[in-house]
């Protein structure tokens, strides 16, 4: 079902200029298609159970790492090289936190919003 940005901004209490950057985001990532015209809105590109928490962060955010250094290690402030006891504790949250994400699809976190 196609919906109008206004009646996701209300119903989901998001700014409407914030949430049109977000739409953008997940029409990149092929989360969510665009209609145009009278009856214009968004609509999901995929079936809910296909979608996870882990894909919609990935594409708004771009990476679910808690420091540049996951991402770039040349961006670690204390020039470390090879081990590094921080940087591997992060990863290993990560790692964690990653497959928590991709439990949850969109039709059971719609079950589970009681609306």
């Amino acid at each position: 079902m196609v919906v109008e940005a206004d009646t996701i901004s209300e119903e989901e209490k998001i700014p409407k200029r914030f949430l049109l950057k977000i739409c953008r985001d997940l029409i990149k990532a092929g989360i969510i298609e665009s209609a145009r015209g009278k009856n214009g809105g968004y609509i999901l590109a995929k079936n809910p159970e296909d979608i996870t928490m882990k894909d919609v962060i990935l594409a708004v955010e771009g990476t679910l790492a808690l420091n540049r250094c996951q991402i770039d290690p040349s961006a670690c402030s204390k020039r470390a090289t090879g081990y590094c006891a921080v940087h591997k504790a992060f990863c290993s949250v990560m790692e964690i936190v990653a497959k928590e994400f991709e439990k949850y699809n969109f039709a059971e976190l719609a079950k589970m919003d009681g609306n």
